[in-house]
């Protein structure tokens, strides 16, 4: 059976267990730092932020966490190694790259980078170096691909990340894990991914719960790869009621062995004031490490969702992607 990069080093799908597919242990947007009075970086304060933030999900058994924090949204691999140990939970963490808008591009862009193929060219050397070589010095490396489009499109740097994470899933066989804009592109950036010889299998079209239409999410399962509802708590942009809803009608309709849970979590997020502006924070008031065990999963029971579904989505499902 195929291994698995977590922080920690290789471990067997079948040690993944009860798996959060699409969360965050430390990010921040690029600029940050150029604020004066952003948090200083202090790492050791970094770790027990996390810890803290991480602890409750012992209670509810999950045993690995995918972070899914590309490389310009302030991954740090160190961080993630010293939560892993001290919390004895599995972390996976990603190569890849962030929207054009929001990431860091300006290197790829200078030089007569410009051009789609070239940049995907040097985007797949940097995924592949990181899934087989390793990640800086850490002595870890990636185990999975990250790779998000903006909102209603695809620029060329996205065109080009897209590109290069299909290249690079086809050579190393690891998943492949999107972020979908304000609930949006995602039936295009999963054809790109196909074009390009990607495994559907191993795809997880990301943030589908951010997008109201059944419809749209059902567009994207119809092309055989894999969904995350991976925003519950993330009221800001949709209700919880509304996610919700939709998961069971997608459940209802025998979908359970396509769906993976999640919450897009930040454990410790860089910058001035941490995660959310004061002015937002009524909106993510259940938003954590553990918001799908204490409301999600008793409110899918409710509706006669049952364990086993519940299983799949939460164990059987990321197993097999991984697989």
């Amino acid at each position: 059976m195929a291994k698995i990069n977590s922080v920690l080093g290789p471990i067997s799908p079948d040690d993944l267990g009860l798996t959060l597919a699409h969360e965050h242990i430390i990010a921040g947007y690029a600029g940050w730092e150029c604020d004066a009075l952003s948090r200083p970086y202090n790492r050791q304060k970094i770790v027990n932020i996390c810890l803290k933030a991480l602890s409750p999900i012992k209670e509810f058994g999950v045993r690995s966490i995918v972070d899914a924090t590309p490389i310009d949204l302030g991954r740090d691999v160190e961080v993630m190694k010293e939560v892993s140990e001290k919390l004895q939970v599995n972390i996976i963490c990603a190569t890849g790259m962030y929207t054009e808008e929001l990431g860091k591009w300006a290197y790829l862009k200078q030089r007569r980078r410009s051009k789609i193929g070239d940049m995907a060219t040097e985007l797949y050397d940097t995924y592949l170096h990181e899934l087989t070589q390793g990640i800086g010095n850490s002595g870890a490396k990636a185990g999975v691909i990250k790779v998000a489009t903006g909102l209603d499109k695809i620029s060329d740097c996205e065109m080009a990340s897209l590109k290069a994470a299909a290249r690079a899933q086809k050579e190393t066989g690891v998943p492949i894990i999107t972020h979908t804009e304000g609930g949006t592109m995602g039936p295009e950036q999963t054809d790109v991914l196909l074009s390009e010889g990607a495994d559907p299998n191993k795809i997880q079209c990301g943030h589908m719960c951010g997008n109201p239409s059944l419809e749209y999410q059902l567009s994207v399962l119809k092309k055989g790869v894999n969904i995350a509802f991976d925003r519950f708590g993330i009221e800001y942009f949709l209700p919880d009621s509304v996610r919700t809803a939709n998961l069971i009608s997608l459940l209802q309709q025998g979908y359970a062995d396509r769906i993976l849970l999640s919450q897009d979590y930040i454990s410790c997020g860089f910058g001035r004031g941490g995660i959310l502006p004061p002015e937002e924070a009524k909106l993510f008031i259940n938003w954590s490490f553990i918001n799908i065990f204490r409301n999600i999963i008793p409110a899918l029971k409710k509706a006669g969702i049952n364990a086993n579904q519940i299983n799949t989505m939460t164990v059987d499902n990321p197993r097999r992607l991984f697989s």
